[in-house]
């Protein structure tokens, strides 16, 4: 991945946006961070994410709201929920309100970066796919217009 792959990194914490930020800088991702929900939903609205890395536990909001605001927002974004407060129900909330992943603090930062990857790849997969399927229906309509055109 590139520099113009851009994350959002979404935690009360300051050293945790802090960690966070510079380890996925040195991987040449571009980082954004948010201390809250309302500023996190601010910066998707004005700016492009690839991912966002989603504190479940936030001071505003429930990181797992958050999840189901930003994917109206912005659907395509990988959203991965962070919590130190591991539970069955947080957990089972998390996916039914969309999140792509859940990860436990303390971040086990080789298992974050091999997520990461994964979700982005699968990410750009998809991008591509869609992509080509919209080149084949323009070609196809292309066609099917210039055939109706003849008569």
């Amino acid at each position: 991945m590139s520099e113009n792959t851009r994350i959002l990194v979404i935690d009360d914490d300051e050293n945790v946006r802090k960690i966070l930020s510079a380890v996925l800088v040195r991987e040449g991702y571009s980082v954004d961070t948010a201390k809250n929900g309302e500023e996190a939903i601010e910066k998707s609205k004005r700016n492009f994410y690839n991912m966002a890395l989603i504190d479940i536990r936030l001071p505003d909001m429930e990181g797992t709201k958050l999840l189901t605001t930003m994917k109206e927002t912005v659907p395509k974004m990988v959203k991965l929920i962070m919590t130190g407060y591991p539970t069955l129900d947080n957990a089972v909330e998390s996916v039914n309100r969309s999140a792509d992943g859940y990860l436990i603090k303390p971040i086990n930062i080789d298992r974050l970066l091999e997520t990461i990857k994964a979700h982005l790849r699968k990410q750009q997969e998809t991008m591509e796919y869609t992509q080509e399927r919209v080149a084949e229906f323009i070609e196809t309509r292309t066609k099917e217009l210039r055939r109706l055109s003849e008569f």
